[in-house]
């Protein structure tokens, strides 16, 4: 949990579009605060903090203080948001009640590193398949990401995400099978050696047609003389 973030909320009485529309004109955002068994909250909130916290290192994951004006102040996490497509403004975010004593399920980002032996050495190219993985723990054991090695992967080799270094209370809850990364063929190679084995195919064929059309004219020319050799009869 960071301490040092505390997001302060202004409760709000009425909802719909047009309180909507008078939060934005003075540049808050509707927000509601729920969880942990209790009442949910309507409140309003600086769109700029909240997209503070959703463009750090932990993103989404991050657990604050919302501090509710003359009311509570609790932990919380951003579960849900919604941005106007257009503008990109802050449209409406869903506040989550953190209880600090019990296991929780994120979904964490998964980054790679070093440079795979199977690109460097027999030039293959490294997909990312999964850029994210769920996971329960703890509030306080949320890990930031998930960094994996792929320097040693060669070609048609995978990481999967069993092999995650897990600390603390965090468990996996993904499959454990689940590919991280892999190292593959790259995709021109692939369609070319089909393409040209289709090739050497279909010459076969037309060599062995060559013969059968020589044959064919020999048989027109010896048909000549024997029709020459009637007239003369």
């Amino acid at each position: 949990m960071n301490n040092e973030i505390t997001v302060a909320a202004e409760p709000r009485s009425e909802r719909g579009k047009n309180e909507a529309r008078r939060l934005r004109v003075r540049g808050l955002a509707p927000a509601v605060v729920y969880g942990a068994g209790k009442e949910a909250i309507p409140v309003a909130v600086n769109p700029k903090e909240i997209n503070r916290i959703l463009h750090s290192r932990t993103g989404h994951n991050t657990i604050f203080n919302v501090e509710v004006a003359k009311g509570e102040t609790t932990p919380a996490m951003i579960v849900d948001w919604q941005r106007d497509p257009v503008k990109d403004k802050l449209l409406h975010v869903d506040l989550k009640r953190v209880d600090l004593t019990k296991t929780l399920r994120v979904k964490v980002p998964v980054a790679t590193t070093g440079e795979a032996r199977g690109v460097k050495e027999q030039g293959g190219l490294l997909e990312a398949v999964v850029r994210e993985v769920e996971v329960e723990c703890l509030p306080i054991d949320i890990p930031e990401q998930f960094v994996v090695d792929v320097s040693k992967l060669m070609l048609h080799q995978n990481i999967r995400a069993n092999e995650l270094v897990l600390s603390g209370s965090v468990k996996l809850v993904s499959p454990a099978d689940q590919v991280l990364a892999h190292v593959v063929a790259l995709r021109a190679e692939a369609v070319a050696e089909p393409a040209a084995a289709a090739a050497t195919e279909g010459a076969a064929p037309a060599a062995a047609a060559e013969p059968e059309v020589i044959k064919k004219g020999k048989r027109e020319e010896e048909a000549v003389p024997e029709e020459k050799e009637k007239k003369k009869k």
